[in-house]
């Protein structure tokens, strides 16, 4: 019920000047959430400015690749030799370089192997599970290296550390200079039914084949950037890759009844398509929808061949930090060209026929769908093809590649969540184009900065789909139990070290962009700051400081309030309406504030005491010479005196001081208090009396001078019936039962059930015996 005072108006303005000024109680804590973010961020310089843009000495390496491999279809393996040329391009000279081996965590050995935890093993354990922990014991997916020569064919001295290789330089590298060596290798690639991971071979029994899915395959070289000098963090099998750009040529020899798909553009497509697939290729790229280059019943066909030889198919790729491919004689293909903002880019989908119907139908749709709505919102999609891929890999993304892993069922349905889970997944992975293929950000530290950006983009993405696209990530009402839940780490924290992986890189960060976008910033300014920042780091090295300070640059909004917030701690929204007080001004008129009172006492409810004394014998009733005039007084009659007093009062005030005490305004004093600790913007419905509502919206910069509780004064005409927080759920309000005045009763329901009394051992040995006794009269009936 709301509380009502009556005051002067000389009391009003000493309310009103009190709330605007309220007195700090605690002054770390107040300072701390609007505290700039000075302390975290690296000191700007002539590589990275201060505005969050590359700085006009901005540099990175480059390093281009010759690889030829063959995949071995009799006993999965892989063996490969590459030729690297490494350019300098920073101002140090370097006497070593590194060398990424990620292949080297399926060493049974392994750091990823040896700091892998378990639980405590539970009375029934699933054939599956012993079966692959016993395999991950015994298989050993390791690279072999077995040479290591410089441009002269002479050994070069090399060290082994897990997941990373050292090369001694003979003389060092200078600034500008470039290096070239070569490096011959193999390995055995894993079994992804025993040993799963980014890449690996999926073997289907019924017909003897193998789709195989191979990434980080080759010795690439670790980034070395201006802010960590080498990234050389071992890989743990989380904290994925950081990179550099080159070109690519890759030999890619396999079975000749294979299809092989990968990053670039294929070179020697005479060589190893048939002339009618170089014709539908051709066909697809101007079709108006995907088309088949191996249709369904061609890959049936070819399932039940056996090879005759082998074939080498010949890619290209320009500008790009990484390279994967995939192949299979079990692969349908099916392709359609598409204009993505003036660059012409053939969208394709490679998967066998256990993915039908479901993959015909929506793989390569996703694709282009991705690539349009990515390409408004970041930059115009920069390469010649993008490329789906179906195998035993869920999620997995590559420059112009990926794998995703949903199907139907073995007779062709499927359900909700299976046809979703391929439109999303298919969304997410080809939107790793954009992050971080292309704007490069350290995997390996900075998970949120790929996962996250990324995960932003997909929802918005889905959105654009069709109605009611059932989004998992993205709206703030769903991440509301992982922001209230304990053991949360932030969103800075290292990759391999993050708790709650999911939530924390992918959900926490993309509900964050879309708070920041709805109702922090707007769209219009959001979205052109994230243009901005996406297309200043195309095809270059970012930082988290480089996005959080383009953010705030090309919008003209301080965040740090924001990214303190959301990204450096783990408090979460959850702001209640404590108190509401309605106030009046007082008209001093005492025929008008005498008869208030009046209704105000007589709409009070009467005790129980009162009640039930009216009954009793009053001595007063029985003697009336006892009573006085005190008997018939009543204080809120008006005295001529009272009279008097306001007109002389009224009559010295001036015409606007008249109107002032007059206004029939309602002032409202409404008390806010942050349970959760994240200053947010307060969004506040307010319905009236008369069936209507009015929307306010407050900065979060209303705690900045105290972030616990303040206070928001409401002055209307109308009487207000109640208040809601957060009404359009964009805040990831925790508590949304705080969040009404007056608070609203908590709903729920229960169900009934009966208690059934387990059997007793003697029972089931009974019911055995019974058994067994039919069994036997049914056998001799027989």
């Amino acid at each position: 019920m709301k509380k009502m005072q009556f005051f002067c108006l000389s009391t009003l303005f000493l309310c009103l000047l009190s709330i605007s000024a309220q007195v700090v109680n605690d002054k770390y804590n107040q300072a701390d959430k609007f505290r700039q973010l000075d302390e975290h961020l690296r000191t700007p310089n002539a590589y990275r400015t201060a505005s969050g843009a590359p700085g006009h000495e901005y540099w990175q390496q480059r390093a281009d690749y010759v690889i030829n491999v063959e995949i071995d279809d009799e006993k999965q393996r892989l063996i490969g030799s590459e030729k690297i040329a490494y350019t300098n391009h920073s101002p140090d000279t370097l006497k070593y370089l590194w060398v990424q081996l990620d292949n080297n965590i399926f060493a049974p050995d392994s750091d990823a192997v040896l700091t892998q935890t378990s639980n405590p093993l539970s009375e029934e354990i699933p054939f599956a599970v012993l079966r692959r922990t016993l395999a991950r014991k015994k298989f050993d997916g390791s690279v072999k290296i077995t040479s290591v020569k410089d441009a002269f064919d002479l050994p070069m001295e090399y060290h082994i550390v897990k997941t990373m290789m050292r090369i001694d330089l003979e003389s060092p590298l200078k600034s500008g200079e470039t290096v070239s060596f070569s490096i011959s290798w193999n390995y055995q690639i894993n079994d992804s039914r025993l040993v799963g991971g980014r890449t690996s071979y999926e073997y289907f029994k019924e017909d003897g084949n193998y789709i195989y899915e191979i990434a980080h395959w080759y010795p690439r070289m670790a980034a070395y950037t201006d802010v960590h000098g080498w990234q050389h963090k071992q890989f743990l099998g989380r904290g994925e890759f950081t990179l550099e750009f080159g070109d690519f040529l890759v030999r890619i020899t396999a079975p000749d009844d294979h299809i092989v798909s990968a990053t670039g553009v294929l070179q020697n497509a005479k060589e190893v398509l048939s002339e009618k697939q170089r014709q539908r290729l051709e066909e697809a790229k101007t079709a108006k929808t995907p088309i088949f280059i191996v249709t369904p019943e061609e890959a049936k066909l070819n399932e039940k061949k056996k090879p005759k030889g082998k074939k080498t198919w010949v890619f290209k790729a320009e500008n790009v930090r990484d390279f994967a491919f995939a192949n299979s004689r079990k692969f349908i293909w099916d392709a359609q060209g598409h204009n993505v903002s003036g660059n012409h880019v053939m969208a394709m989908s490679f998967y066998p026929n256990e993915g039908e119907p479901l993959w015909s139908k929506y793989s390569t749709h996703s694709i282009i769908h991705t690539l349009d709505v990515y390409s408004r919102y970041t930059f115009k999609y920069p390469y010649p093809v993008a490329i789906s891929v179906n195998g035993p890999v869920f999620g997995m993304e590559y420059p112009m590649i990926c794998f995703n892993g949903p199907r139907p069922e073995k007779d062709g349905t499927y359900s909700k969540r299976i046809k979703y889970a391929l439109i999303s997944v298919i969304i997410h992975e080809v939107g790793h184009n954009y992050f971080p293929m292309i704007v490069n950000s350290d995997e390996r530290r900075w998970t949120w900065m790929d996962e996250g950006l990324n995960t932003f983009l997909q929802y918005l993405s889905e959105q654009e789909w069709e109605e009611n696209y059932p989004s998992r990530r993205g709206e703030p009402k769903n991440i509301t139990s992982y922001m209230a839940s304990s053991g949360q780490v932030p969103i800075m924290t290292h990759s391999d070290s993050a708790l709650q992986f999911g939530p924390n890189a992918y959900g926490k960060p993309a509900t964050a962009l879309n708070v920041l976008r709805e109702t922090v910033m707007g769209r219009k300014l959001f979205d052109k700051a994230f243009k901005e920042y996406s297309q200043r780091w195309m095809f270059k090295h970012p930082t988290p400081e480089d996005f959080f300070r383009t953010m705030e640059d090309a919008s003209g909004v301080d965040l740090d309030w924001f990214w303190r917030g959301w990204f450096y701690s783990t408090d979460h929204t959850d702001i209640s309406i404590e108190d509401v007080r309605l106030y009046n001004v007082d008209t001093r008129n005492p025929e008008i504030e005498k008869q208030l009172l009046r209704e105000k006492r007589d709409a009070s409810p009467e005790t129980l005491s009162k009640k039930r004394n009216k009954n009793l014998t009053k001595r007063a009733n029985l003697y009336p010479e006892l009573k006085d005039f005190y008997n018939t007084y009543d204080r809120l009659d008006v005295t001529s005196g009272e009279l008097k007093s306001f007109e002389k009062f009224f009559g010295g005030l001036t015409e606007e001081e008249r109107k002032l005490i007059e206004t029939k305004y309602n002032f409202y004093s409404v008390s806010f208090k942050n349970v959760g600790g994240l200053v947010m913007p307060v969004i506040l419905q307010i319905n009236y009396d008369d069936g209507s509502s009015d929307e306010l919206r407050i900065p979060a910069e209303i705690w900045r001078y105290n972030s616990k509780s303040v206070m928001k004064m409401i002055i209307t005409e109308k009487k207000i019936a109640n208040l809601v927080l957060d009404p359009h759920l964009e805040t990831a309000d925790t508590d949304l039962h705080n969040n009404h005045y007056p608070r609203k009763i908590r709903e729920s329901r229960f169900k009934l059930f009966k208690r059934k009394k387990p059997k007793n051992p003697m029972q089931v040995k009974k019911q055995e015996e019974e058994k067994k006794k039919k069994d036997s009269k049914k056998e001799g009936d027989e």
